[in-house]
């Protein structure tokens, strides 16, 4: 029953993840602009602006030798191959759904790095001078799945308190 539910969740994610970055690179041609104001509320914003991700989170790990891109894409395949193991043996609807984010989105970069080298980052938030790391949907799918996770560990282990006499 959960891979049904964190099955379509990947894939759903990769799709969208998939459609955006071709949006951003072939029609709204994003690394020739460099960046697009989007949102400017004064202190907080929204903008997208291209950025090649050649690491993993906040560009660590970064290089740009061919080994070190299919290195770091085996290493994703890898951890969606056991994700995807977790999902099959998932114990309810929210660990499958979030696995399958997870799952969807470090497909998602997998592709990028085998296709360009690197992940298509374009999602800037910001307030003041400060700005979070530029992302992407996969990541967004990654971050928010990792949250629910947590979450769920959270909330399980007090319902857990709580029916345990």
């Amino acid at each position: 029953m959960s891979l049904k539910l964190g099955l379509p969740v990947a894939a759903a994610v990769l799709v969208a993840d998939q459609l955006s970055k071709w949006w951003v690179l072939e029609v709204l041609r994003l690394p020739a602009i460099g960046q697009v104001k989007l949102l400017d509320f004064g202190s907080f914003g929204f903008d997208l602006t291209m950025v090649w991700n050649r690491g993993v989170t906040f560009g660590l790990l970064a290089g740009d030798a061919p080994w070190h891109r299919l290195l770091l894409a085996v290493l994703a395949l890898v951890v969606a191959l056991f994700l995807l193991r977790w999902i099959a043996r998932a114990e309810n609807r929210l660990t499958a759904v979030a696995l399958g984010g997870i799952v969807g989105g470090a497909i998602g970069n997998v592709i990028d790095r085998l296709r360009f080298g690197a992940v298509v980052d374009f999602a800037d938030a910001w307030a003041g001078t400060w700005h979070w790391y530029v992302f992407n949907l996969a990541d967004a799918a990654i971050v928010l799945g990792v949250a629910a996770l947590i979450a769920d560990a959270l909330f399980a282990s007090r319902r857990t308190a709580k029916e345990t006499p």
